[in-house]
């Protein structure tokens, strides 16, 4: 008697077999008599909030995000949706730097959406990204602002890893920025950088530089004192070393720094935040023990 074998598929070790995360964090905050309270805290996929810390007392609500994979790869999409209701405070952080691994041939992507209420203020203040060789990024953040709602968000963009050795040579980053006071557009913007391009090169891009970063600050105008006296201690801080500026404009503070060192783009922008904080938001700026773990 003749028995049949079927055969076992072929193998194919060397075609790496990638999967894409699809997550999703939606949070809502709200004010409890003087009390932030952490009211909404769903999520699909692996990103998430463990707990509402109180490190500043009660009226400040802080939630750390975490992204449990450690780094975005190739078709990964992250979504982060946060609402802070009339008289609330949040303060939004990253436990480390946020890592965009290589593409893979599919375009890594993260929508970020806050709504900010009456009378409420949000931070949003994240730890660096670092951009890998050859990753493809699409960025955006849809900021909707309430009447006499504050605001206050830091970027730390690092293309490549210079401390490695690594530049950004291949890929492509997009950014899309938009935040609107009681539904009017006070401020956009966009851009696209691809690796090794020559917006990384131009005076009008990058600069042949490898850091950038941006605060923004909506609320109460700030005092020219106080925009002084930023510039001139960010100018000691740097000695001469890269760029930095700081723009008031009616609705909008910028602040901007250019070079080549994380750690001073971190300096300087904690160093801003600490100007502008008291005048925007109100509070004295304290520095979480996270950002130095």
């Amino acid at each position: 008697m003749n028995t049949a074998v079927a055969e076992a598929p072929e193998l194919k070790p060397n075609v790496p077999v990638i999967a894409a995360w699809q997550a999703h964090l939606r949070l809502g905050f709200t004010d409890d008599a003087g009390t932030t309270r952490l009211t909404e805290r769903s999520h699909v996929g692996p990103l998430r909030v463990q707990k509402p810390l109180y490190p500043e007392g009660g009226q400040i609500c802080h939630a750390i995000i975490v992204h449990p994979p450690g780094g975005v790869v190739g078709g990964d999409e992250l979504s982060i949706t946060a609402h802070v209701q009339a008289a609330a405070h949040a303060f939004i952080t990253t436990p480390g730097a946020a890592k965009w691994y290589k593409a893979n041939g599919k375009i890594s992507k993260q929508t970020v959406t806050i709504q900010v209420d009456a009378h409420a203020s949000m931070e949003w203040l994240p730890q660096e990204t670092i951009f890998f060789d050859a990753a493809h990024v699409q960025l955006s953040q849809a900021i909707s602002l309430e009447k006499e709602a504050r605001y206050i968000a830091c970027d730390i963009l690092c293309f490549g890893r210079s401390a490695s050795g690594e530049t950004f040579h291949t890929g492509k980053i997009t950014q899309h920025t938009t935040i609107r006071r009681e539904g009017k557009l006070i401020w956009f913007e966009q851009g696209a950088l691809a690796g090794g391009g020559i917006g990384m090169h131009s005076a009008l891009g990058l600069n042949g530089n490898t850091v950038c970063a941006t605060l923004i600050a909506v609320g109460k105008a700030v005092p020219a004192s106080v925009i002084d006296a930023l510039r001139q201690e960010a100018s000691v801080v740097m000695d001469g070393v890269g760029s930095f500026g700081v723009t008031q404009l009616k609705a909008v503070i910028v602040v901007r720094y250019l070079g080549n060192a994380s750690e001073m783009a971190r300096t300087l922008m904690l160093l801003a935040w600490r100007y502008l904080r008291p005048e925007v938001i109100g509070r004295e700026a304290v520095e979480l023990r996270i950002w130095n773990t």
